[in-house]
């Protein structure tokens, strides 16, 4: 039986309980697999779920959000890194480093600028390594051909709860921001979330119940929200409409 994700507040991106994560660890050790992939990657190959993009754009973005994000957590302007061509490899490592470094040296209690407004700078310890974490499925897909192939062959070597806090993430604080900026309207239709993994449940949508109830494992769930997975490349079970999960999963509710 699934019981209430523990709560996180979205501004800080901080477990309100005693338990949680190491992310700025998470975000070292998930940097570090990314780049060893990017060392041996065909720079053309592409990006399963990405639409054109191929591994440099792939490569090139990730490093430019981690340059990026570390003006934004000391709250400075980010100096412009140009249009390349680059050196992949070092030039991935380099943002990493910086970004990484940054969010050691201000520490997480540091008022930085965030997606939410001013806030502590250990949203970004959280920020950043779901969007690593998500970019490595990405470019592990892009050698491997497709994003289902990646967990039966090149799993992430992260907790499970890794899974469920992006899938938190999005519920808490993409969904509500993407409707909040008027890039959705408000779901029409309400889906329970279930990680069968880790026991955890969530809701979407403003019913008072559940038009459908979709179970899964926490990386699961967390790829079927950010399109990197269809329904029929998970173990997942639906119960009530499946018109609804279609629903849900046809709506931004990731930028």
């Amino acid at each position: 039986m699934a019981t209430p994700a523990p709560a996180v507040d979205p501004a800080s991106g901080r477990r309100t309980d005693e338990e949680d994560l190491d992310r700025l660890a998470l975000l070292g050790g998930l940097q570090q697999a990314f780049a060893a992939d990017v060392d041996g990657a065909d720079p053309r190959s592409p990006v399963p779920a990405c639409g054109r993009w191929r591994v440099g754009n792939l490569v090139t973005h990730l490093a430019r959000i981690h340059h990026w994000a570390a003006g934004q957590a000391r709250r400075v302007q980010e100096t412009p890194l140009g249009r390349g061509p680059f050196d992949l490899a070092p030039f991935y490592s380099e943002q990493a480093a910086e970004i990484r470094d940054t969010l050691t040296a201000v520490g997480p209690d540091a008022t930085s600028w965030t997606l939410l407004g001013d806030g502590p700078a250990s949203f970004w310890r959280r920020r950043q390594m779901h969007e690593t974490l998500v970019h490595l499925h990405d470019l592990r897909a892009a050698r491997l051909g497709s994003g289902a192939a990646v967990e039966a062959e090149t799993p992430i070597d992260v907790p499970r709860e890794a899974w469920a806090d992006a899938v938190d993430e999005v519920v808490r604080m993409f969904a509500p921001r993407q409707v909040r900026m008027g890039r959705m309207g408000p779901l029409p239709v309400t889906v329970a979330l279930e990680a069968t993994d880790v026991g955890w449940s969530w809701s979407l949508g403003d019913g008072s119940s559940p038009d459908a109830t979709v179970r899964a494992g926490a990386h699961d769930l967390a790829l079927l929200l950010w399109h990197r997975l269809a329904p029929s490349e998970t173990d997942l079970d639906v119960v009530g409409e499946r018109a609804a999960l279609d629903v849900l999963l046809g709506a931004p509710v990731v930028p």
